[in-house]
């Protein structure tokens, strides 16, 4: 049967994950390998969050990118994992000011734009998993997971670190980030690395999720 292999890795913890309800921002080289992880190990209850069409620019990185170009982001990934739901929307800090998050157990955040992350960390950290950047790096092997004050390494995530402290943010919430410096000042993308970042992101939350749905 499709979940035997990770039914024998969590028994009955496997029901956790088909109860758990999640919200994932951005589906881009992070977010869409983490729906794809969540989605292939039991975690259906999954609305993801996005407004952009897919480019050529993307296929180097992207879950069925190649198969979409052009094509709205959320709808197209509707059609590989169809007990998904689907929000059609830019997240900015307004948005996320105005949805609520008390339905979800856990918040997944693999945007880019940081008054949202900034936003998010200060409504939803006691359930939030944040990615900082995973573009201009090689290693895969760097990606570490820590809580925000404990995170070091990356110029995005001392930008957000530096933004909280401004609005005396002082909670803790745990962030994925790289301990590799960037080897290019332009946004170079490669998979190895993307893709990892969301599938570690894919791993927290199903430890999360064991920890707060104990059957």
């Amino acid at each position: 049967m499709r979940y035997d292999r990770i039914k024998l890795l969590l028994q009955a913890e496997f029901k956790s994950l088909e109860d758990a309800k999640i919200i994932l921002l951005g589906v881009g080289g992070v977010g869409s390998f983490c729906l794809d992880c969540l989605y292939r190990s039991g975690v259906k209850n999954i609305t993801i969050v996005d407004f952009d069409n897919y480019d050529e620019t993307n296929q180097n990185r992207q879950m069925w990118s190649e198969l979409h170009e052009h094509e709205n982001k959320v709808e197209s990934l509707q059609k590989h994992y169809p007990e998904i739901e689907i929000i059609n929307v830019r997240i900015d800090e307004k948005w996320v000011s105005d949805f609520d998050f008390d339905a979800y157990d856990l918040v997944l955040d693999a945007i880019d734009d940081i008054k949202a992350k900034l936003a998010l960390a200060q409504k939803c950290h006691k359930k939030l998993i944040s990615s900082f950047g995973s573009a201009k790096r090689l290693d895969p092997t760097k990606i570490l997971v820590g809580d925000i004050w404990k995170s070091y390494g990356d110029k995005f995530g001392s930008k957000i670190r530096y933004e909280l402290r401004k609005r005396g943010f002082k909670k803790k919430y745990k962030v994925i980030f790289s301990s590799e410096e960037a080897v290019v000042k332009e946004k170079g993308s490669f998979m190895a690395v993307t893709a990892s970042f969301g599938l570690t992101m894919c791993a927290e939350t199903v430890k999360e999720i064991r920890k707060i749905k104990k059957v």
